[in-house]
């Protein structure tokens, strides 16, 4: 089978998807995990297939949709919005979608509107955690901040985020710097593209 031909219909969801309808407010949202995991599912940078990355240590179980936004990279730009990052995870832009709905699988794409995000910091790196809504829910379609989403809710991330690589008995890799609303996650959304572009597509314009 010719390999190109079959590349343009299965394109590779980090790199032959776009970033969305309308970024950095409207984007495209790739999802590896559901909230019925409980194992952690990642897309494999080489095939972009979906691979088994570990099994959950704890009972905890990831409280929205969670995936990552094609053609998005956390470099350089992306660690220099934090002060508390010495560089970033050097992976796709993660981002969580809320929705009223269950969608019980994975491997789907969906459009999502930001409304803001956490800072967390792994191991000194920046991996923030951009949240949204999917797009035209029927109650969290009107979200546009935040402040729209249930203050229980973004802890639930929050505490999902601060503890999903915890092993029992050694200190947490990871913690939640703070909360953020849709201008800051604008401006990660933003450097995360321009990481990309810098990283994957310098040069190609001028070809």
């Amino acid at each position: 089978m010719n390999r190109v031909a079959f590349e343009r219909h299965r394109p590779h969801p980090w790199h032959g998807l776009t970033p969305g309808k309308d970024p950095p407010l409207l984007l495209h949202a790739y999802i590896e995990i559901t909230p019925f995991d409980p194992v952690k599912y990642e897309i494999d940078k080489i095939t972009g297939y979906l691979r088994v990355d570990r099994p959950q240590r704890s009972s905890s179980l990831p409280p929205a949709l969670y995936g990552f936004v094609p053609q998005t990279y956390c470099g350089s730009r992306v660690a220099a919005l934090s002060e508390e990052a010495t560089a970033a995870d050097g992976d796709p832009l993660d981002i969580c979608v809320l929705s009223e709905r269950p969608i019980n699988r994975a491997e789907v794409v969906l459009d999502a509107r930001v409304v803001g995000g956490l800072l967390m910091i792994d191991h000194g790196m920046a991996d923030d955690k951009i949240i949204a809504v999917l797009e035209n829910d029927n109650v969290w379609g009107g979200a546009t901040d935040i402040g729209d989403i249930p203050q229980r809710l973004v802890e639930r991330l929050e505490h999902y985020f601060a503890t999903y690589k915890l092993i029992p008995g050694t200190p947490s890799s990871t913690a939640i710097q703070r909360v953020y609303g849709v201008t800051h996650a604008e401006r990660v959304i933003r450097a995360a593209m321009e990481d990309y572009r810098a990283l994957f597509q310098h040069g190609e314009e001028d070809r």
